[in-house]
């Protein structure tokens, strides 16, 4: 099932099946900004990342003594959200924690996503609460896909991705599917990038973010593009699938990130791990750009 809200600039398609974002769509000139989840390249849209960002070492955490499985990305893009409100410009989505989430996840929780179209924006919120008596740790984050090329005349090369500020960010390479802050370097996010194939050879391109961000793919060949921004969220990622043609480049807001390449696997010391006590609520939003 699926629901939408819509306003006079843009139609939003919001998924029940993991709280995503199946589709943005401009009301002035159909264009679609949201990859439409093609399997043969990749079969998402936008999950969104929950309990955890990335890979874990071995696929699995332990706390208090206690080893768990746990999936790359975690499990709430594969859970069934409750819609509990629904307007015309707003929806919100409510995940709870489970017999079943708690074999994997030993915390009780509510994780509530909402989007609101607000002009030619969309305003991405996520809320968790922990609704357990004890301490909760926690990761969090986007993964929106973006149609790349956004006008049928141009192509996946004629776009760059921007940034604002323009200013340099620590950058952190990945070995494999972790994150190596031992070698972290310096990005060259002062100028734009041109998106090419060979950007993504080494998979996801990471960058330490402080304060207000935006990341825009634009082209000037066209007209049309999409930003991304946020406030104090640490990560971001950018990425496409290497060697595939894949039309698309996702850009990730994250609240934690993969496993560093030396971690201990215990989950209260993971890098990037967010911590709330009981009761406590936290908050955090992206807002998407549609031009």
């Amino acid at each position: 099932m699926t629901v939408q809200i819509e306003n006079e600039f843009l139609i939003a398609t919001i998924a029940e099946d993991g709280a995503e974002l199946v589709s943005l769509k401009s009301k002035k000139n159909n264009i679609e900004y949201i990859w439409q989840g093609d399997p043969t390249f990749w079969g998402r849209h936008a999950p969104v990342l929950f309990p955890v960002v990335g890979r874990l070492k071995d696929d699995q955490y332990t706390y208090e003594n206690q080893t768990y499985p746990m999936g790359q990305h975690g499990f709430a893009r594969d859970s069934l959200f409750e819609v509990i409100e629904h307007g015309s410009e707003l929806v919100s989505l409510s995940l709870k924690s489970s017999k079943e989430s708690k074999k994997v996840y030993p915390f009780d929780f509510e994780l509530i996503i909402s989007y609101a179209l607000k002009e030619e924006n969309l305003v991405v919120d996520y809320q968790v609460e922990n609704t357990g008596t004890g301490d909760m740790y926690f990761s969090i984050g986007g993964h929106p896909a973006f149609n790349v090329p956004l006008e049928q005349n141009l192509t996946f090369d004629d776009y760059y991705l921007s940034f604002s500020p323009k200013k340099s960010r620590t950058q952190i390479p990945l070995v494999g599917p972790f994150a190596d802050f031992e070698h972290k370097t310096l990005g060259q996010t002062n100028t734009s990038l041109d998106i090419r194939r060979e950007l993504f050879k080494d998979d996801a391109i990471i960058f330490e973010t402080k304060g207000i961000n935006t990341f825009t793919i634009e082209t000037d060949e066209g007209s049309h593009s999409i930003s991304l921004s946020y406030t104090d969220m640490p990560y971001v990622g950018v990425w496409s699938p290497y060697q595939k043609e894949a039309p698309f480049v996702c850009i990730e807001p994250w609240c934690g990130i993969a496993d560093e390449v030396n971690a201990s696997g215990n989950l209260v010391d993971k890098k990037g791990i967010n911590k709330l006590t009981a009761s406590d609520v936290f908050k955090t939003q992206y807002t998407l750009t549609a031009k």
